[in-house]
């Protein structure tokens, strides 16, 4: 996967030069002007187009949920598919608000496969194993997760790829992968989760901690989702990736997301480039990934759900700013008068 190509820098100076010439004094709309570069670079255009978006929604189930890691049981990973496909979550009522198309893929959830209208299965296992006594994954399904995330990446068929989740303890996941590939303290990654309470919260510190012991203290990328990645995060990141070789502008949501990244970027550390942070989630690990990543998210509206919905939130953001490059006239154009008369 190392294999993506960077984006090309070739066109900085002309679209720093298109942004500067629209009709507004230099610099004034900010970060969004930041975001054009980041976006026409990626399409390498000095007129991107941003017109289509698709979420795709991993779900996947974590042996170590059955250490009471959660508030939640289990089986809600299974419900909450089921309430996707009916349309019914924030994830589908913020897509349909903002007409972007979501798939659902079954990468792992536990029980028997599901046969459901409109689910796309790439399943690995039933679930991964419990991580506080064995790795999750053998190699073999690691890579497998992420050859089936990169396909799903490649036919993403839009402008931009928006990456979401849903697994009863995918937060334990997310928490220990990003402390094995940064080497942050558990204590600046771990949070309540689906709502935890103050006994909760310090169980999951234990447990977390005792998995940790496990293995060395850093792990390379690929190591540290065998150990204790969940299929939906593994796919994901190879998603990610895959994404990013079909050019499209890769929205990545909270701190699941955000740990996949992490994974990827050390994978194919080109992808960097491709990665539009959408929000910062009130998961108090996701500041410590952004952080690590050198992101600067574009929303932070206190979010912590999951599911891709702070990506959702952020997905009009980007198609103003390519529209603002692409569309917004230009002092000469307009036959308005610059700032030097």
């Amino acid at each position: 996967m190392s294999d993506l190509p960077p984006v090309s820098h070739a066109l900085d100076d002309a679209i720093r030069r298109a942004i500067d010439s629209k009709t507004k004094p230099l610099g004034a709309l900010g970060a969004v002007e930041s975001l054009a570069v980041r976006i026409a670079r990626v399409q390498g255009t000095l007129t991107p187009d941003l017109h289509r978006c698709r979420l795709t929604l991993f779900a996947g189930d974590h042996g170590i949920a059955h250490e009471g890691v959660s508030a939640y049981p289990q089986a809600v990973t299974r419900q909450m598919v089921a309430n996707f496909l009916a349309g019914g979550a924030a994830a589908n009522v913020f897509a349909r608000a903002n007409g972007v198309e979501l798939r659902v893929v079954d990468a792992g959830v536990a029980g028997e496969p599901i046969d459901a209208p409109g689910l796309v299965s790439r399943r690995i296992a039933a679930g991964t194993r419990n991580f506080a006594v064995e790795p999750a994954m053998t190699e073999e399904q690691c890579d497998a997760a992420l050859r089936a995330g990169d396909e799903l990446g490649v036919n993403v068929a839009a402008d931009a790829a928006a990456f979401g989740e849903m697994g009863i303890a995918n937060t334990s996941s997310a928490s220990l992968v990003a402390h094995k590939l940064t080497g942050i303290g558990l204590d600046a990654l771990i949070g309540r989760g689906t709502g935890l309470d103050d006994g909760g919260l310090a169980r999951k510190h234990a447990i977390l901690a005792r998995a940790a012991a496990r293995t060395a203290p850093r792990l390379d990328a690929r190591r540290a989702l065998c150990e204790y990645g969940g299929f939906e995060v593994v796919m994901m990141a190879g998603a990610m990736i895959g994404a990013a070789r079909a050019a499209a502008v890769v929205l990545v949501d909270g701190f699941i997301a955000g740990a996949a990244a992490l994974a990827a970027v050390e994978l194919a550390p080109a992808l960097r480039d491709y990665l539009v942070f959408a929000h910062r989630s009130a998961e108090p690990g996701h500041r410590a990934v952004l952080e690590a990543l050198g992101a600067r998210p574009l929303l932070d509206f206190e979010m912590r759900l999951g599911e891709g919905t702070g990506a959702l939130l952020a997905w009009p953001v980007l198609k103003c700013a390519a529209a603002m490059l692409s569309d917004m006239a230009s002092f000469e154009s307009a036959g308005v008068s610059g700032p030097d008369g």
